[in-house]
């Protein structure tokens, strides 16, 4: 399972209804939060992440990403957190993002580990997957960052192994699903490819943070599950997105589309556009085939795997 939840989905001026920007991902029990603007320690509570986190992946440092991290730190510590947390950010970040970990003097009782990260790097391996950080633009340093799982093993066909080929039910079927072949009591051999369908591909789900569409978010969101793209103006301000380095609705669902995304959520909605989310919503369609939305605070998206849908 994986499990997004989006905690802040506003623009640098934070609404009545939209706080600024987090997500928080639930990763088959892995708890990831992709940037802290402030107050979102606030926002877990209040839509149930619970404070489980052990990676932050910041994409850059302007307040509405950034400003959470004192009183989320400090939230943890309250409460007897005693396991490390990191926090990764884009190149040039470490010194500032230290400064917010230890704002107003306190110092965190649990390891706060802080890494900078260039694009194209692994932020995190896992043995089932990766989250890799890419090029965005903005106005400072930045990154963003997707989260890809490995290829899946193959569906085992056991009628195939018990009813075509007599392979006796135990030991032999978890090797042919591993890879390795199997000799019968008959002599014959089994090899797996007999049994096991071709490698199923596992969930990417990418965040963008602020930026202007570039060619390495298509990269990094080709076949995407989920992409989750900076949207802040419809395509009337298209000269303000660019002059400020953000993103149209129409803008996000073209990358969405280049990249053959199957989901994209549009994200960092400006306060001027309050109680517009169908113009956002209806401009992204028609650039984009897929399931397009624009998520409001405390929304949840599951992400299947492909082929579970």
């Amino acid at each position: 399972m994986i499990r997004v939840t989006f905690l802040g989905t506003s623009g640098a001026v934070p609404t009545v209804e939209r706080a600024p920007s987090a997500v928080y991902l639930n990763r088959e029990g892995d708890e990831f939060l992709f940037d802290c603007g402030e107050g979102t320690q606030r926002q877990m509570m209040r839509f149930n992440t619970g404070f489980g986190l052990s990676h932050l992946f910041v994409t850059h440092l302007h307040g509405d990403h950034v400003l959470g991290i004192p009183g989320l730190v400090q939230s943890l510590d309250f409460n007897d957190r005693e396991a490390a947390l990191t926090i990764h950010g884009p190149p040039g970040s470490k010194r500032h993002l230290t400064d917010l970990v230890h704002a107003a003097g306190h110092d965190p009782g649990f390891p706060v580990r802080v890494r900078e990260l260039r694009p194209g790097a692994v932020a995190l391996e896992r043995e089932e997957y990766e989250v890799r950080t890419f090029r965005t633009d903005h106005r400072t340093s930045s990154v963003g960052y997707a989260l890809v799982e490995d290829d899946r093993k193959g569906r085992f066909d056991r009628e195939k192994a018990e009813e075509e080929l007599n392979v006796p039910p135990g030991p032999a079927y978890g090797k042919l699903h591993e890879g390795q072949s199997v000799e019968l009591d008959d002599g014959r051999v089994i090899r797996p490819e007999q049994v096991v369908g071709p490698p199923r591909p596992g969930r990417r789900v990418v965040y963008t943070g602020d930026t202007r569409p570039v060619d390495e978010t298509v990269d990094a969101a080709e076949g995407a599950d989920l992409l989750i793209h900076d949207a802040t103006f419809l395509d009337e301000a298209r000269d303000r997105a660019h002059k400020t380095a953000h993103s149209t609705a129409h803008e996000a669902a073209q990358t969405a589309q280049r990249a053959g995304a199957k989901r994209l959520a549009l994200t960092h909605l400006s306060s001027r556009y309050a109680g517009q989310a169908r113009s956002f919503e209806r401009e992204a369609s028609d650039a984009f085939d897929g399931d397009v939305f624009l998520p409001d605070d405390g929304d949840e998206v599951e992400v299947p795997y492909p082929d579970d849908e």
